[in-house]
């Protein structure tokens, strides 16, 4: 999908070079195409190119960050994010300078066409792949970030693409695709659900985390449940805060995560037991993860069960029915 280029009767951008030129063909084929022609296109291949080839010094390769040509409304921005959002004006700086300053989580730079570029300082870190993806939607430009750990994701309205060091990958947005999940027969909330699915794929899923979510559980169910941790902390995955420590827990434990209505963690590493009927008429599916999942599916068709595999696709199943996937299975 094409990011917004100008203005009808903009100037064309430069002529891009030759590993320029390469680069927006590379992107092209990962689902992202960049005009040439465009100068905010120009602008973003640009910073792309610098987050994949940043200065090093004394052999540190520096995180980046930056948000192209934002187009919303910079006094919704805090509200939209949850962020404090401080902007600074970048004065009698060339664009080399002024990057050194942009660690692309707590601080990033705003490019714009028409040169007045600005600061962005965060009151707290915000450099997750879903966080990416906020700040991508509520700011309405492309995120470009160069992430400590050396991953280059670029974010925009037709998705997220991530550079892993040998190719791009597009990974589409949950709103692109949670429809085909059957979220109308949802039971629980909608906006829960919606959340749950981009903690699955943007943080688990990004880091390859892999994990089981079961939203909506019915404990009544006893048979099904091997609970073999004690009690959680009620961390709840509408509360931007509690997600990293549920993110870094679900990285150290193996079973199922269990979610009630709201969206509060309510056990975790639990082992999903199959009725004898699940698993008499419910097929195996990939790995011993999704079979389970989709076993458990089966015996408690009420609960949405979300599957995050350690290689990054999440698969959404209900009533013992794979309803969709992040990713072509």
């Amino acid at each position: 999908m094409s990011v917004p280029g100008p203005a009808s009767g903009s100037a064309a951008g430069p002529p891009l070079d030759r590993r320029l030129a390469r680069l927006v063909e590379e992107l092209e084929e990962a689902g992202l195409g960049l005009d040439p022609l465009s100068r905010t296109d120009t602008l973003a291949v640009a910073e792309i190119d610098y987050a994949l080839r940043p200065k090093v010094h004394e052999r540190r390769v520096p995180s980046y960050g930056a948000i192209i040509e934002p187009a919303g409304d910079p006094a919704s921005w805090s509200v939209a994010t949850a962020l404090d959002i401080e902007r600074r004006p970048v004065t009698d700086r060339s664009v080399g300078s002024s990057r050194a300053y942009a660690d692309g989580v707590s601080s990033w730079l705003i490019r714009r066409t028409h040169g007045d570029d600005e600061w962005a300082i965060f009151d707290r870190p915000a450099g997750s792949e879903r966080d990416l993806v906020v700040l991508a939607e509520a700011m309405q430009g492309m995120v470009v970030q160069r992430h400590p750990s050396g991953i280059v994701r670029v974010v925009n309205a037709g998705g997220v693409f991530r550079w892993d060091g040998r190719r791009w990958q597009h990974q589409p947005l949950v709103s692109a695709w949670i429809d085909m999940v059957g979220v109308c027969e949802v039971y629980g909330h909608r906006d829960v659900l919606e959340t749950l699915l981009e903690f699955a794929v943007h943080d688990l899923g990004a880091r390859g985390i892999g994990a089981t979510l079961v939203y909506h559980p019915d404990t009544s169910l006893e048979a099904s449940f091997d609970r073999r941790l004690p009690t959680p902390p009620p961390l709840h995955v509408m509360h931007p805060a509690d997600l990293a420590p549920l993110r870094h827990v679900l990285g150290q434990v193996d079973g199922a995560a269990l979610f009630d209505d709201d969206g509060t963690l309510e056990q975790i590493g639990v082992r999903l037991v199959p009725s004898a009927s699940a698993e008499a008429e419910v097929e195996g599916f990939r790995g011993t993860r999704h079979t389970s999942a989709r076993r458990y599916s089966f015996d408690d068709p009420t609960a949405t069960v979300v599957v995050v595999s350690e290689d990054g696709p999440v698969t959404v199943l209900r009533a013992g029915k794979i309803l969709g996937a992040s990713a072509p299975e």
